[in-house]
């Protein structure tokens, strides 16, 4: 197959079989160095690709890119760690106090139980039952 050295650059990457790749291969090089041409080379008789001569500057990206993508997933996952830990130390925080105003609140329906009889003021009686539910539904997730 009769190919001019240098081909216009065109968009859609250029396929060549096995066996002449071998054949051109300083031609395609100097294709790929000069015009910035990618040749597909693909298997003889089969017109998937298995390989491909780029320009030197494609194959620097690519590896760079690939460099770029592991030093973000390892700055993700270092925030990630960052992240959880901060989560664990807030919600014993939350936890501790939590069990802080819990302990705060039985102290001060012992006192109130101690001063006022239960039943005697309507007011106190709400409070009561809505602590009582607030104590009954749990803590908030």
């Amino acid at each position: 197959m009769a190919v001019p050295a240098l081909t216009p650059h065109t968009d859609q990457p250029r396929s060549v079989p096995l066996r002449e790749a071998r054949t051109r291969l300083t031609q395609l090089v100097a294709l790929a160095e000069l015009t910035d041409t990618v040749t597909v080379v693909t298997r003889d008789g089969d017109p998937r690709p298995v390989a491909a001569i780029v320009p030197a500057a494609a194959a620097r990206s690519a590896a760079q890119a690939r460099a770029d993508t592991d030093r973000l997933a390892a700055v993700t996952a270092g925030w990630a760690r960052r992240l959880d830990e901060a989560h664990r130390r807030s919600s014993r925080r939350h936890a501790a106090e939590l069990r802080a105003v819990t302990a705060a609140l039985a102290e001060v329906w012992a006192e109130l139980d101690r001063r006022a009889t239960p039943g005697g003021d309507p007011r106190l009686a709400r409070l009561r039952a809505a602590h009582a539910d607030l104590l009954a539904a749990g803590p908030a997730a």
